[in-house]
């Protein structure tokens, strides 16, 4: 069975945490494997060049690591209400993706993280969902039979998996926002191969 793949940027590391919560949920479930990506940075300056390889974490992703997925996990941290730069840039490159189908009909779920409780958290999970619409992937959300979502005072959306990382962006996870994280990954990978063993 290919992979769920759980692709991010990360800036000073929580959605890298978050991410690496996200896979072990996805992992919880038989036969399913998380493919861990992320992207590199961008910069204003158009002559800058990134190795093609990151010093170290997650190898950078390719179209075909989106191509040979079953489910997608979309992770960034808020800028603005909005989605990183580098996140929105990897996905502006997948253009022939989208004129093939290639994602469409496979679940999604997104997550992320900000520095204040009300810094942009929702609009940057959907900002993240927009293009995975138009992909025509099934998004997949937290409902609130996860009752951590009635409870959490950190982080945690019905929209998705987030976490608040302070002003240093240097607080750890909590225990809320790290079962929110594997319960997002447990759904999306159960769904995903539902979807899939129905396909085959």
């Amino acid at each position: 069975m290919p992979d769920v793949l759980v692709l991010y940027f990360s800036r000073y590391g929580a959605v890298a945490k978050m991410a690496r919560h996200i896979s072990r949920g996805v992992e919880k479930v038989d036969l399913v494997h998380a493919r861990v990506r992320t992207v590199p940075d961008v910069s204003a300056t158009t002559s800058a060049n990134t190795n093609s390889v990151p010093d170290h974490g997650a190898p950078y992703a390719t179209i075909d690591d989106l191509r040979e997925c079953v489910g997608l996990a979309l992770g960034s941290p808020t800028r603005f209400g909005n989605m990183a730069a580098p996140l929105k840039h990897f996905l502006d490159t997948t253009g022939p993706l989208w004129l093939s189908g290639g994602l469409a009909g496979k679940p999604a779920a997104v997550f992320t993280a900000s520095s204040s409780m009300h810094g942009g958290q929702e609009t940057t999970l959907i900002s993240m969902m927009l293009p995975l619409m138009h992909h025509g992937m099934v998004l997949v959300g937290l409902p609130y039979s996860e009752t951590v979502l009635l409870r959490t005072v950190t982080g945690g959306t019905p929209y998705g998996a987030s976490h608040v990382a302070g002003a240093d962006s240097d607080r750890p996870l909590s225990k809320d926002e790290e079962s929110l994280c594997q319960a997002l990954g447990t759904r999306l990978a159960h769904i995903a191969k539902t979807l899939y063993e129905a396909r085959s």
